[in-house]
């Protein structure tokens, strides 16, 4: 027996406010719900990356003014960096788009791992402002450069910092909202880039300490700092890509399903992420004797209880049978009988 799913995308307050809210706007979990919460979570989603896309922008030109007139190796590293990072933007906007389409007779299960593909352009990005960075570092080691205005670039290394720091907290916070790893592991990019800016400002202080070498040595400091972000995020894409979940999430979906009346055993418990959603597919046993009307009802509560307790589920599908159910019938299949997450 299968149960369809259906979504939501609001909290239960107990307050007198969301009493009174709950009149005017009654609870539901029709599909229609879930498909307004997922066009929403894309919509919030685009806008952070439309101001982040300005504010880091506007950040790295700034930042590439002050290393025409100052010749900065670490400026440099640190700019190539932002102005990657700004460009990020663009493919998960692109993705964020191209999520929001309706599933087709192709793409069952929708467009939403798009954000994972941008993900992949992402690591790229990252990849290449370090081999940049580095370049350029170890080029003005070995014909080292006089840096000139450094005020300014202490000035600009401030501006990094600041503009990197809005970004961050921007883009982590709805990120978080909307359940998008993407976004909230390109938050933290961003601030990681923020830290690499005040590492420019060292750089500055260093040359007007009469140590002129300390502006390359930060780039290549910089570079290493690059590559740690490029090692994180490339873990967090190869996760997303081979369908990898929080074991915390695990735990709460099986401890859901196990607290519904009428559940005997929880013989199946797969989740997935398509973007910044997350899918189910579960299977219960119940008892032998029941008929197929209270069964069905057992899963719409199985259902039911994983859109409110598991974040960002939009689906679920749910599976009933009795307890050792005889599966000889796919014992010519093996693949399909060890598909599946068993829980105990």
């Amino acid at each position: 027996m299968e149960s369809h799913g259906h979504g939501h995308g609001h909290g239960h307050g107990h307050s007198f406010r969301d009493r009174v809210r709950a009149v005017f706007r009654p609870h539901s979990h029709d599909a229609v719900d879930s498909i307004d919460a997922a066009l929403a979570a894309s919509a919030a989603g685009i806008r952070a990356l439309k101001i982040s896309l300005l504010v880091l922008g506007a950040t790295a030109l700034a930042q590439l003014a002050v290393v025409l007139v100052s010749g900065s190796t670490a400026l440099l590293a640190d700019t190539i960096h932002n102005f990657s990072d700004a460009l990020t933007a663009v493919p998960l906007w692109v993705a964020f788009v191209i999520g929001r389409r309706a599933a087709t007779r192709r793409y069952t299960y929708g467009y939403g791992r798009a954000e994972d593909l941008a993900g992949v352009f992402i690591v790229a990005m990252i990849a290449l402002s370090a081999v940049v960075a580095g370049y350029e570092s170890i080029h003005r080691i070995v014909t080292p450069q006089p840096v000139e205005n450094v005020g300014a670039v202490l000035a600009a290394g401030v501006i990094g910092f600041v503009g990197n720091e809005l970004v961050a907290l921007h883009r982590i916070r709805v990120g978080r909202r909307i359940g998008s790893a993407a976004l909230v592991a390109d938050g933290l990019h961003a601030r990681t880039d923020g830290f690499t800016s005040l590492a420019v400002v060292g750089a500055a202080l260093g040359v007007l300490a009469g140590f002129p070498l300390a502006d390359p040595i930060v780039g290549l400091l910089i570079t290493v700092a690059i590559l740690v972000v490029l090692r994180g995020a490339a873990v967090d894409i190869y996760r997303r890509l081979m369908d990898a979940v929080d074991p915390a999430l695990v735990d709460t979906a099986e401890a859901a399903v196990r607290d519904v009346p009428g559940v005997v055993a929880v013989e199946e418990l797969r989740l997935r992420w398509s973007g910044h959603r997350v899918r189910a597919e579960v299977g219960i046993a119940v008892d032998a004797g029941l008929d197929v009307v209270a069964a069905h009802d057992i899963a719409t509560a199985v259902q039911h209880r994983l859109l409110h307790d598991v974040p960002r589920l939009v689906a679920a599908t749910v599976h009933v049978g009795p307890p050792g159910a005889d599966h000889a019938a796919l014992a010519h299949h093996p693949g399909v009988l060890e598909a599946g997450a068993i829980v105990r």
